[in-house]
């Protein structure tokens, strides 16, 4: 090959690499998301965040991916969503459903509940019956290898949070769970954790996500919902008042 064919042959390879990066940068990193976000306002210094976590989900696309819920506040509906924004210098208080299944955790050292008020949540469990099997137990650690009762988790890794997210007990994680999203407490086993952190005092975006690897189907259950918005990751975005 020439010299003239052989530096257009690499013009044009340089060419698909810059072409693809951009393409890269535009879908998944600067490409405007099509998700809701759900705004939350303070009240005497504090702010209150409802998730929920559901086997399945309501969109036509993935439905049978695992998924948070988010709250809206002034109309107690909840979006399929992971966008939320908080006040800046303000307590967040996070109250999370968990209607999904447990699974132990890959890493025990993720049983460990790091970066909330106090290092601990605050946990009860519910069975099918709306009958309380755990009342309010203040936890460090939720076990998930000593007994199955972690289903994800909720992890702020800029800000050092790692939260394991309670599960319905493992004999009701394999009959009776939730099957229509979004889930509501009726008929269904599920646990209620709660816990608080403080916001940071200047605004930015911060990426919170699962890190149980529960993208079944992918290698490792690294992939599908556990990369994916509005699934098992997503963003909180700290707003200056």
């Amino acid at each position: 090959m020439s010299v003239p064919a052989r530096a257009a042959a690499l013009l044009v390879a340089v060419a698909a690499v810059v072409g693809l990066g951009i393409f890269v940068a535009l879908y998944y990193i600067g490409a405007e998301s099509a998700l809701t976000t759900v705004h939350y306002t303070a009240s005497n210094g504090q702010v209150n965040v409802m998730l929920q976590e559901d086997p399945q989900n309501d969109s036509s696309s993935k439905p049978n991916w695992v998924s948070y819920y988010v709250q809206d506040p002034s109309t107690k509906n909840w979006v399929h969503t992971t966008l939320f924004s908080i006040p800046a210098n303000t307590k967040v208080n996070v109250t999370i459903y968990g209607y999904d299944g447990c699974t132990p955790l890959r890493n025990n050292y993720f049983s460990q509940v790091l970066g909330t008020i106090g290092n601990t949540v605050t946990v009860s469990q519910f069975d099918q019956h709306g009958k309380k099997y755990v009342s309010g137990k203040t936890l460090s650690v939720i076990n998930s290898w000593s007994d199955c009762n972690v289903a994800h988790t909720f992890a702020i890794p800029a800000m050092g949070i790692y939260v394991p997210v309670a599960s319905p007990n493992a004999n009701l994680s394999v009959k009776d769970l939730c099957s229509s999203s979004p889930c509501t407490p009726s008929g269904n086993p599920y646990a209620v954790e709660t816990f608080s952190f403080m916001a940071p005092s200047h605004g930015g975006v911060f990426r919170w996500q699962c890190l149980v690897p529960c993208g079944g189907g992918y290698l490792d259950g690294n992939s599908g919902p556990m990369q994916t918005e509005g699934y098992m990751t997503g963003e909180m975005d700290v707003v200056n008042s």
